[in-house]
């Protein structure tokens, strides 16, 4: 069956306000009751509900940065892709605009920092929040990867990937407020006090977390058996020669350990 592109759109239009409903918006109206771990539940518990509401329909990526790694892995087509960023933008806005219009009924409601992503002020600073980005948004697509094998166990795919959301936030809330997620943190960013600095440093979460995502699909080449021709990066230089080369460190290593073993028990 052919795929519906305008239903892509809207599926992730409609996921990605809900993540920022969920996310964010726990962030911001209910912090006080709930604390990071309820802000970190409220990202996880998002993407598991949709998951399995839209994952039919645009497969939930509700992310730019998982979008870009299913592309480059060549488990979705570009058009899919382009459908599915454009849909997550839209839905990154709307979902923060609906965030605002509740806050805004509060006495006294500043806007503040508006849940946006920093790596200023109290957080850890930029080269924390480059790890963090990179690192984190690669286990989240690595994650995503897997859960589209045939060998996954069918049906927990949205588990799966919403526990790792909320893991993923327990971790780096304290580091810049979590992102790997640019759409998210564009839609943040738009509604956040100029003063707070959001807008100026938008540009660190939109790229970290983009290239946390080629390092996933990296990662997932080395733990599955998934070749690197069958993806994207095969097409860049060097990337077949240097495949080659770890491979070819690793057996090395598998045979020194081997021999080892087999040394000590003789």
């Amino acid at each position: 069956m052919e795929q519906n592109n305008g239903r892509v759109l809207a599926a992730e239009l409609v996921g990605t306000a809900v993540l920022m409903l969920g996310g964010p918006g726990v962030a911001i109206l209910a912090v006080q009751y709930v604390g990071i771990l309820g802000v970190a539940l409220g990202f996880g518990f998002s993407l598991l509900i949709m998951a399995y509401a839209i994952g039919p329909i645009s497969g939930c990526h509700i992310n730019p940065a998982v979008t870009l790694g299913l592309l480059l892995a060549r488990k979705i087509p570009l058009v899919h892709a382009v459908f599915a960023w454009i849909g997550q933008i839209l839905g990154a806005v709307l979902g923060a605009t609906l965030v605002y219009g509740i806050a805004s009924g509060q006495d006294g409601f500043r806007r503040g920092q508006f849940a946006a992503n920093l790596w200023s002020g109290d957080y850890f600073g930029f080269g924390s929040m480059v790890v963090a980005e990179v690192v984190l948004t690669a286990l989240l697509v690595m994650v995503v990867l897997f859960t589209t094998t045939r060998k996954f166990a069918p049906g927990f795919g949205g588990v799966v990937a919403g526990i790792t959301l909320a893991v993923i936030h327990l971790i780096s809330i304290p580091v810049d407020n979590t992102s790997v997620n640019p759409a998210r943190s564009l839609g943040t960013a738009l509604f956040a006090e100029t003063g707070t600095g959001a807008l100026e440093q938008l540009w660190a979460f939109i790229v970290f977390p983009l290239i946390g995502a080629v390092v996933g699909v990296v990662l997932f080449l080395m733990l599955d058996d998934t070749r690197l021709e069958d993806t994207m990066l095969a097409a860049v230089p060097g990337a077949a020669a240097v495949r080659n080369t770890l491979d070819d460190a690793a057996d090395a290593a598998v045979d020194a350990v081997e021999d080892t073993v087999d040394d000590i028990a003789d």
